[in-house]
């Protein structure tokens, strides 16, 4: 095959190279997925959950998370089966990253071959071997995973780029693609990600160059199929435009189509909704100079515009406005503006109920970012669920829904500096009104305990339970330190030192528990409300609004001690986290645990989601153990004991509503579906429960 053939006609030739395209290994990037299923994965044992993550890649914007959740080792496979021709030559290989190194990977390939080195975390490690048919058929290939020393009962593991790949289970169709590929080694990889609707044939694509000569396209596709087409291209300006020859887009008249450009693994344009066309300008650099959507067109109502002046020079930053429009997008504006009040970035003119995403560059310095409603009503939640959010080197400096006019973050960009979210400030944060409406409509005019019984239909309808190891990759992309430091840290609630230096820092994934003999060691997932009180039972064992990443140490000091003050410590944290006994008047003499002040109105806004999302099951968990029976009063309205109401109240008045708390409720909505109504509306704890 001539080296200099595209990707993406690689692909669509696929069908007529007999001996080796059949032993390509479909979906070997792990790009194409059902849910949590990754296509052409064919054995995925009970004792591995496999999801698709974009925290942790090799190549492209997706990988596979495997959980290991068993010691069984004969329930650990992932495999499919190809077709190998006798005589043919295979090299096989798979990347894989290990998390806290208790696991090791095995490579299958017709037999069990080559481990992994499981004490090589947080990096990619490449697993290989060379096979020769000794007859034509089918050869199981995939992997298998084995609990080592340590190994606690869980443990994450991140596969991507098993090869060889032909990346064409997403394309299930007949579609025909063409593009360039320079095989020299210095262009990037740009792949289109389509989702065609009930008239595929109608979509067609192209990315011209700045000469508007055509450089990749497609057409021919079938209907309700996905694709994903790769090509690598030379550093320079194109333009992708997206056509229907029906003028009526690809959603949601006729199905729920979609699409997504993806440069060097990162979505820089997408969209759904259109009429005849939709699109954007977009740049390909290996000197990171960044991208510009330009004019980001929406739907075939509206035209959304979004301009960046940024240098565009090697040493800028890569970042990424993402919008989602409420029913009224033409009301939303936003700008960055530099030291000198200049413009260097803005956006105007979008269309309602429509997701926009802009590639952003700029060069270290201050900025603020001021996002605006000509109406005054905000993006979220009266009429509509939007929501923003803007990112640099994957770390978001600024991000929200409900405001009143506008909304305004201060950040610094610079590798010395840091990421500094500054101070948000907004005419309207939605978190001070009674008057409910959109998305919590339903609860509007209501109070007391058939309030609380509203929000609970509310929130439960849309709870989606996510797997307890997806929490690592929700940690990874949302629990970070933009806050304090803003260091890009895991942002662990019982280290945090709010005022001055952490005692310890953790990176995402690299230092998940594991064991643990003191604190620093690693960080886990704190069950806030102890998963002893409900049996393990989910949803609750893997609802994010009351998990959070913890120091591994001070979180087994926790145990399932009740929250409270403590008179007497026996443990302090680095942070100043006690354990020890209840202070005198508190109402309970046995053993509780305090956390420091900055995140005691967060644990009590999560214990009152609880009682409110699990209304219906939480009466019965008071004789679970001691200490729930110290908490709880058995029933399903007020749920708590008097003394331990106290301390919530008192809490959640002491210590309000932080953005950090709103950008995480933003986050858990994305994640599993549902909100914490005790964040976006506070003043509903004294609703429910102040009398």
């Amino acid at each position: 095959m001539n080296i200099t053939l595209s990707r993406a006609l690689w692909i669509a030739g696929l069908v007529t190279l007999a001996s080796t395209a059949s032993a390509n290994v479909a979906n070997g990037d792990f790009e194409s997925w059902s849910g949590t299923t990754p296509a052409s994965w064919t054995t995925i044992d009970s004792g591995i959950s496999v999801t698709p993550t974009s925290s942790v890649v090799h190549g492209g914007s997706q990988a596979a998370a495997i959980a290991v959740n068993t010691a069984t080792q004969a329930s650990t496979d992932l495999r499919q089966s190809i077709d190998v021709v006798s005589g043919e030559t295979y090299d096989f290989s798979v990347w894989v990253y290990h998390t806290e190194g208790n696991v090791q990977a095995r490579l299958y390939v017709g037999d069990y071959q080559n481990y992994s080195d499981n004490s090589l975390t947080g990096q990619w490690q490449q697993l290989s071997y060379s096979y020769t048919a000794s007859s034509t058929g089918s050869l199981e290939v995939g992997l298998r995973f084995y609990d080592q020393t340590g190994f606690d009962g869980s443990e994450l593991v991140y596969i991507d780029d098993f090869e060889p790949n032909d990346g064409s289970a997403s394309d299930s169709g007949s579609g025909s693609d063409s593009g360039t590929d320079s095989g020299t080694g210095s262009c990037t990889n740009v792949d289109v990600n389509l989702t065609t609707d009930n008239y595929g044939a109608e979509t067609s694509w192209s990315i011209t160059d700045t000469s508007g000569s055509a450089v990749a396209s497609g057409s021919g596709y079938d209907s309700n199929s996905d694709y994903s087409v790769y090509s690598c291209l030379q550093d320079g300006s194109y333009t992708f435009t997206i056509t229907d020859a029906y003028g009526d887009g690809i959603c949601c008249s006729y199905g729920n189509g979609s699409w997504a450009l993806v440069v060097d693994g990162t979505e820089v344009l997408s969209g759904d909704q259109f009429a005849s066309s939709d699109g954007g300008n977009f740049i390909v650099s290996t000197t990171d100079s960044g991208s510009d959507t330009g004019t980001d067109t929406g739907t075939d109502t509206g035209t959304g515009s979004g301009s960046d002046t940024g240098s565009g020079s090697a040493s800028c930053i890569s970042g990424t406005f993402s919008l989602t429009t409420d029913n009224y997008g033409a009301e939303t504006s936003w700008q960055i503006t530099d030291s000198s009040s200049a413009t260097v970035a803005s956006g105007n003119g979008y269309s309602g109920n429509t997701s926009y995403s802009e590639a952003l560059c700029l060069d270290e310095g201050d900025y603020t970012f001021t996002i605006s409603d000509s109406y005054g009503d905000g993006i979220c939640c009266s009429y509509g669920d939007g929501s923003y959010d803007l990112s640099f080197d994957g770390s978001s400096v600024a991000s929200g829904s409900s405001f009143g006019d506008s909304e305004s973050t201060s950040f610094t960009l610079g590798t010395d500096s840091g990421t500094d979210t500054g101070s948000g400030s907004g005419t309207d944060t939605g978190t001070g009104s009674s008057d409910l409406s959109g998305y919590y409509a339903d609860a509007n005019g209501l109070s007391g305990y058939a309030l609380k019984s509203a929000l609970s239909a509310i929130i439960s309808s849309g709870h989606s339970a996510q797997s307890y190891s997806a929490l690592w990759t929700f940690y990874s992309n949302y629990e970070r330190d933009n806050y304090y430091e803003a260091d890009g840290s895991v942002l662990d609630i019982y280290s945090e030192n709010p005022t001055g230096s952490d005692p310890y820092t953790y990176t995402s994934s690299a230092d998940q528990c594991g064991s643990y003999s003191d604190e620093g060691s690693c960080y886990n997932r704190e069950h806030s409300f102890p998963k002893s009180w409900f049996n393990d039972q989910t949803p609750m064992y893997t609802d994010v609004h009351h998990i959070f990443a913890s120091d591994g140490y001070v979180n087994g000091k926790r145990s399932n001690y009740p929250y409270g003050e403590v008179g007497s410590a026996t443990f302090t944290s680095s942070n100043g986290s006690k354990l020890g006994s209840a202070a005198s008047g508190l109402g309970y003499s046995g053993t509780v645990f305090e956390p420091i002040d900055e995140f005691k109105g967060d644990l009590a806004r999560a214990y009152f989601y609880m009682a409110t999302r699990y209304e219906s099951q939480i009466g019965s968990w008071q004789g679970n153990t001691s200490y729930s029976d110290a908490v709880l009063d058995g029933s399903s309205d007020q749920v708590f004991e008097d003394w331990f109401l106290a301390v919530l109240l008192s809490w959640n008045s002491a210590d309000p509503v932080s953005q950090k708390e709103i950008d995480r409720n933003d986050a858990a909505y994305s994640f599993q579906g549902n909100r914490n109504p005790f964040v976006d509306h506070p003043e509903l704890v004294e609703a429910i429960w102040g009398n």
